[in-house]
């Protein structure tokens, strides 16, 4: 109120003398406003008053300092403020002074209810304690009474409470007493009731007393009938457990009522072990005759429900059964439940494994259908399925085989299941068992089967069709391509494998499906190799090359290799891709007797023509095999067909040129072989992927016949051309 008094109106000063001006006097009083928040949440006082931060705190003429004096601050607002400004700020510090006031209205008027409604509240607990402070004090008067009337009545009642105990302890005596004459006849009707616990019971209680005072003549005769009844008890028990008509429960309150009654546990242990032994087998026997040879297979999950809940449940039982009633047998009885255990359990896992093997002979089911529709008699007029077909059908039904075990064995991880949340099942399960285990056990044992098929003639691979071999073939080579990777996605997007298990690559199992597609097609070139060079070794050991007359036509064996090598195009053709060949030249089908009749091959065979030959004939041969390009007959089979027919053709080409090196030929048997090597050179060119190949061994083929030859004398080119194409 000092700083309003000395803020009046001073002569001769007028609005316009503020420096600031109108304009000024808003941020000013904002920045107070502000300066006033800061100050009531506790910031700086520098800027609670609105000026730069780092005031002095000493300052007298702070208004919201601990120093301020009145005094010193109107002298300053005199000496540094005009006219206007000092009317402003009066006018300012009426408002805030006003504002002050009504808050300070307000909060009184907001705390006087809740202080009235506060004096309420203690006048109203004030006068509930006082009524609680007489309730106490009437209860405490109470209780003194309650308790000087309990001590007289215990004074008085004291001689009687010592005799009626005495009497209750006689009552107790005379109840136990009647107990024990009434003994025999309890036994007898609990005997006879078939309650046979309740008297192992009864005997149980009785024992420890009719033992002690077995020397008076009442106990001793009381003893005498309970042991005859016992022993009878003990052998109704006995011929019941032997029976073993009632289960493993049954069987295990008859031994745990025996051993109550004093019987041997060794004897009652063997015994126990041979009447579970005779039920467990009884339940293995039922699931080998599931497994006989006349019915069909049961299905893999009803089997392992089947073998689970009668012969693992029944198993289980046993040993909780065995360690419940032997345990005082101690390591001696633990081991002879082990080994009773692991007898039974091994017989029961070997049956398991029966019939998971027959779930991995579905393979070899789907080959001996694939053998059956190969060896099965064509009807005219009907076609049977095509090597296309079964390799669909097989690839189907393999695949559908692996997604319905996948489906099988997805039951024990499914959220219904109780044991799927355990990490067993959440883990290793999943990676080894069934990725590694089924899957990838699969894959290779299919792999292993295939390869089986490749073993030398005379073995199991001698007896295998060739088609069949070309069709296994395709199919490892499509699995490498496509199926494993789909497989293996599959059961990871089912059972989400976790990577911290090793696991086998995808690129390992292709690499393996691969390795087996290439061993299936060489060996499938070797057979079919094989069966045309057994033909054509054949036509030339049962010849007589000496005295055989002069060609008029091609021989049938040569017209057989031709039709053969034609079909097994054919048949390769159904299944792999045609395959990359060299160019050909414009005379292919004429060329090959021209390459006889030609000046090369005539200075190959001048020596022998002309008996004044100057030069050895085998040196000139061995001179221009060295510059001959070298045929690898078993060189690497490539996936196609072109690949296929020139290594059948290389092996049957090179049978019949060691076959002719190890013959006599005459002119006309010379002449024979060359007509041969033409009509085969008209057709076979055709299959390789060179030409020149078939070329140089037929070249090679009509060259060691000359050698072999006496009077070799070749036969003209135009004639050999007629018989070729009359042939």
């Amino acid at each position: 109120m000092a700083a309003a008094a000395a803020a009046g109106p001073s002569p001769g000063s007028g609005p316009g003398d503020s420096p600031e001006g109108p304009e000024g006097e808003a941020p000013e009083r904002r920045r107070k406003a502000h300066g006033m928040l800061k100050l009531y949440y506790g910031l700086s006082e520098g800027e609670a008053a609105g000026r730069p931060a780092g005031p002095d705190p000493l300052d007298p003429t702070d208004l919201n300092g601990a120093h301020f004096d009145p005094e010193v601050y109107l002298d300053k607002l005199r000496r540094e403020c005009p006219l206007a400004q000092l009317m402003d700020s009066e006018t300012d510090m009426v408002r805030q002074i006003r504002a002050l006031d009504s808050d300070m209205q307000t909060l009184v008027y907001e705390n006087y209810n809740k202080f009235i409604s506060a004096t309420d509240t203690i006048r109203k607990m004030k006068n509930d304690f006082r009524k609680m402070e007489d309730e106490m004090d009437r209860l405490a008067t109470n209780m003194a009474v309650i308790t000087d009337f309990s001590a007289r009545i215990s004074a008085t009642l004291q001689d009687r409470h010592e005799r009626i105990t005495k009497l209750a302890g006689v009552h107790a005596l005379l109840r136990k007493l009647q107990f024990l004459f009434e003994l025999p006849s309890r036994l007898t009707k609990c005997v006879e009731l078939g309650a046979y616990g309740q008297a192992v019971r009864y005997q149980g209680r009785a024992q420890a007393v009719l033992q002690q005072y077995q020397h008076l003549p009442s106990f001793r005769a009381i003893q005498d009938d309970c042991q005859v009844i016992t022993a009878r008890l003990a052998q109704q028990l006995r011929q019941r457990f032997r029976e073993g008509g009632s289960g493993a429960p049954e069987q295990a309150e008859c031994v745990e009522l025996l051993l109550a009654l004093g019987e041997p546990a060794e004897e009652l242990c063997e015994e126990f072990l041979a009447h579970a032994r005779g039920r467990l087998e009884e339940e293995l026997r039922s699931l080998e005759a599931e497994l006989g040879p006349s019915p069909p297979a049961p299905d893999v999950l009803e089997f392992t429900d089947h073998g689970g809940s009668g012969f693992v449940g029944g198993l289980c039982q046993v040993a909780a059964a065995y360690q419940e009633l032997f345990a005082a047998q101690g390591p001696a009885g633990a081991e002879r439940l082990a080994a009773f255990a692991r007898e039974l359990g091994s017989r029961y896992f070997a049956l398991v494994e029966r019939r998971l093997a027959q779930e991995r002979a579905a393979f070899l089911g789907c080959l001996t259908d694939v053998r059956q529709a190969l060896a099965a008699p064509r009807v005219a007029g009907k076609e049977g399925p095509g090597l296309a077909e079964l390799l669909a059908n097989v690839a189907s039904s393999i695949l559908s085989h692996i997604k319905a075990s996948l489906a099988a064995v997805h039951l024990f991880t499914a959220k219904e299941v109780s044991f799927s949340n355990k990490p067993y099942f959440r883990g290793e399960f999943c990676s080894q068992g069934v990725r590694e285990g089924l899957i990838v056990g699969f894959i290779r044992s299919m792999c292993h089967t295939a390869q089986s098929f490749c073993d030398s003639p005379g073995e199991k691979g001698g007896a295998t069709p060739p088609a069949l071999l070309l069709l296994l073939s395709r199919l490892c080579l499509d699995y490498e391509t496509a199926t494993i990777s789909y497989i293996l996605t599959l059961t990871d997007e089912q059972f989400l494998v976790q990577d911290q298990f090793p696991v086998t690559p995808v690129s390992t199992l292709c690499a393996e499906a691969r390795e087996t597609a290439r061993r299936l097609l060489t060996h499938y070139v070797k057979v079919q190799g094989l069966v045309i060079s057994q033909m054509l070794r054949k036509s030339v050991e049962t010849r007589d090359w000496l005295s055989t007359l002069e060609p008029r036509n091609v021989r049938a064996v040569m017209k057989r290799v031709v039709e053969d090598t034609t079909a097994i195009d054919v048949q390769v053709g159904l299944l792999y891709e045609e395959g990359v060949r060299k160019a050909q030249s414009s005379d292919s089908s004429k060329r090959t007797f021209s390459v006889y009749s030609s000046s090369r091959q005539q200075g190959r065979y001048a020596p022998s023509y002309t008996p004044s030959a100057p030069m050895d004939t085998n040196l000139l041969s061995n001179i221009q095999k060295l510059f001959s390009e070298r045929i690898d007959v078993f060189s690497p089979v490539e996936f196609n067909k072109v690949s296929v027919l020139t290594g059948i053709i290389k092996i049957s080409l090179k049978t019949l040129l060691e076959c002719v090196r190890l013959r006599t030929f005459g002119r006309f048997g010379l002449q024979q072989v060359q007509v041969d090597c033409h009509f085969l050179q008209l057709y076979l060119w055709r299959f390789v992927a060179d030409e020149e190949l078939v070329h140089l061994l037929l070249d090679e083929v009509v060259a060691s016949a000359a050698l072999r030859c006496p009077d070799p004398v070749p036969m003209e080119p135009s004639v050999v051309e007629v018989i070729c194409e009359r042939g």
